[in-house]
C-alpha cells in the first residue's frame, strides 16, 4: 500500500513525496480511513511508529479554509520540545496549503503567544498548562473547535496534567471529534476515555511492550559508574558506526556528570539536555544534533520526548530506568523509517530488578554482550556506590520504675539551716555585757 490509496489530497501527496514518504506505517494505514469516517480513535503505538503523521494526515485532508481567526483543531503534547516537533511536521505536510500552525509552551512570554493566537491561527498545538492560561487571558477561543488530539497523553497524566486536562475538555464544544495515542492505556487513560470519548475505535500498531523488530538489543553487565564511563568512552573510540546517539541518563546531575567526562575527549561533538537547561539551550542542542553538528546528546528520559531524527544509530541506555515503558520509549527513537537501529544498554547489579521489570514487559530477554577484553575496570566508587556503614545505636539502659527513688529528698545535716530571731537586749548584753539603754530627750 502506498500514500495514494488512501485518498490523501494532491498537496498533501506532493509534500509526501518530496520528503521521501511513499509508504505508510501500520499505524497510518489503520488510522486514516477510521478519522475519515468521524469516529473517535484511541491509538495505542510506541514511539518510532509514525503517529504524528497519522492523525495529521487525515485532519489536514478534513480542513477546510474559514476567515475565523479561531482554531479548528486542537493538538494536545505533555512537552515543549513536541510542541515543537509537531509544528514542524504541520509545516513540512502543508508546504502546498494554506494552513496556519502555531505552538504554545510555557516558559516563555505568555503575551507574545496571546499575539500571535489572536491575529489568527488553524491548527493549534499546545502543552495543557500554557493552553489553559491562555483560555483564562481570553486569547484561546474554543468555539470554533471540531477535532481535537491528545498525543502521549500516558505521559501527559504522569507529569501532573490531569487537572488542566479535564478542564480543558470541559471548556471545548461537546460536538467534536476525539483522538488520542498513547503508549499504554493505563486505569487513568481508561477513565478519562470513558467520561471524555464518545464510543472510540481502538487501534493497537503493535502490542504494548512489544520490542520492535527492526532494533537490535544488548546489554553489557558492568561493576559500576566509572566503568560504565570507560565503557562508553571505549565504545566510541572504537565503534565508526555510531554516528548519531542518544545516550539516556536516569538523572539530571548524572547527565551533567558524564558530560563534563566525555566533553574534553569529543569537543564540539556533544551536548546535553535536561529540564535544568534553558529552553534556547534544549532547542539548540537538537537542532544541532539534528543537523549532524553534535554526535550524541545526553539526555533524561522527560525531555527526549521531543526529540524526533530519523537517523538516530544508536541509543545508549547509560543507566536502566525504572519504569519498564520509559525503555520502550527510549529504544524507539532508534530503527526508524524501517531502517535498522541499535539499543544497548549498561546494567550494574543494582539495576538488575530494573531489567527484570523490561523483559517482563517485553516478553523478551535481551542478549548480554561481552565486556571488551581490554576494557578498563574501575574500582572507584561514586558517593552513591560506596556501601553504607550503619552503626547501631547505644543503648541506654532506662531505670525501672521500682528502682527509682522518690521525689523529695531530705538535705543533709550540712546543708541544714536554722533561723533565729535575736532581740537587741541580747545583742547588747553580748556586746557590752549589760543592756544598754536608750538616752532619754534633754
Amino acid at each position: 500500500m502506498t500514500f495514494t490509496d488512501l485518498n490523501i489530497s494532491t498537496p498533501l501527496l506532493r509534500a509526501l513525496d518530496e520528503n521521501g514518504f511513499t509508504i505508510p506505517t501500520t499505524i497510518q494505514q489503520r488510522v486514516y480511513p477510521v478519522v475519515m469516517s468521524g469516529r473517535d480513535i484511541c491509538g495505542i503505538a510506541q514511539t518510532g511508529t509514525g503517529k504524528t503523521f497519522a492523525y495529521l494526515l487525515p485532519c489536514l485532508r478534513q480542513w477546510t479554509f474559514s476567515k475565523n481567526p479561531s482554531p479548528q483543531i486542537l493538538i494536545l503534547v505533555p512537552t515543549r520540545e513536541l510542541v515543537v516537533q509537531v509544528v514542524d511536521a504541520i509545516h513540512l505536510l502543508s508546504a502546498y496549503m494554506n494552513v496556519k500552525a502555531v505552538g504554545v509552551y510555557g516558559g516563555v512570554n505568555i503575551n507574545t503567544q496571546k499575539k500571535e493566537v489572536e491575529t489568527g491561527v488553524d491548527i493549534l498545538v499546545a502543552t495543557p498548562g500554557r493552553l489553559y492560561d491562555l483560555a483564562m487571558n481570553g486569547a484561546f477561543k474554543t468555539k470554533m473547535i471540531r477535532r481535537l488530539v491528545i498525543d502521549e497523553v500516558d505521559e501527559m497524566l504522569n507529569l501532573g496534567f490531569r487537572t488542566q486536562l479535564k478542564n480543558i475538555l470541559e471548556l471545548i464544544p461537546a460536538k467534536r471529534q476525539n483522538l488520542m495515542f498513547s503508549a499504554t492505556i493505563t486505569d487513568e487513560v481508561e477513565k478519562l476515555i470513558s467520561e471524555y470519548f464518545n464510543d472510540p475505535v481502538y487501534i493497537e500498531a503493535a502490542p504494548t511492550g512489544t520490542p520492535l523488530e527492526n532494533i537490535n538489543q544488548g546489554l553489557y553487565e558492568v561493576p559500576n559508574f566509572n566503568t560504565k564511563v570507560n565503557l562508553l568512552k571505549q565504545l566510541l573510540e572504537s565503534d565508526q558506526s555510531m554516528t548519531r546517539l542518544l545516550i539516556f541518563a536516569a538523572t539530571k546531575q548524572l547527565a551533567d556528570q558524564l558530560y563534563e567526562q566525555l566533553e574534553p575527549l569529543f569537543p564540539g561533538t556533544a551536548g546535553v539536555i535536561h529540564s535544568n537547561k534553558e529552553q534556547n539551550h534544549r532547542f539548540n542542542t537538537v537542532k544541532q544534533f539534528k543537523e549532524g553538528n553534535y554526535r550524541f546528546i545526553i539526555a533524561t528520559d522527560i525531555v527526549a520526548r521531543g526529540i524526533d531524527v530519523a537517523e538516530v544509530t544508536h541509543v545508549i541506555n547509560f543507566d536502566m530506568p525504572a519504569v519498564p515503558e520509559n525503555y520502550m520509549h527510549r529504544i524507539g527513537r532508534t530503527g526508524r523509517a524501517d531502517k535498522q537501529g541499535i539499543a544497548i544498554s549498561f546494567m550494574t547489579e543494582k539495576e538488575r530488578p530494573y531489567l527484570k521489570a523490561i523483559e517482563s514487559l517485553m516478553k523478551y530477554e535481551v542478549p548480554v554482550l561481552p565486556l571488551p577484553s581490554d576494557l578498563l575496570i574501575s574500582t572507584v566508587l561514586t558517593p552513591d556506590e560506596e556501601p553504607k556503614v550503619y552503626m547501631k545505636p547505644p543503648q541506654v539502659k532506662i531505670p525501672k520504675k521500682e528502682d527509682a527513688g522518690p521525689a523529695f529528698h531530705p538535705k543533709s545535716a550540712k546543708n541544714s539551716k536554722v533561723n533565729f530571731v535575736v532581740s537587741r537586749k541580747d545583742r547588747m548584753m553580748a556586746k557590752y555585757g549589760k543592756p544598754l539603754k536608750r538616752g532619754g530627750k534633754k
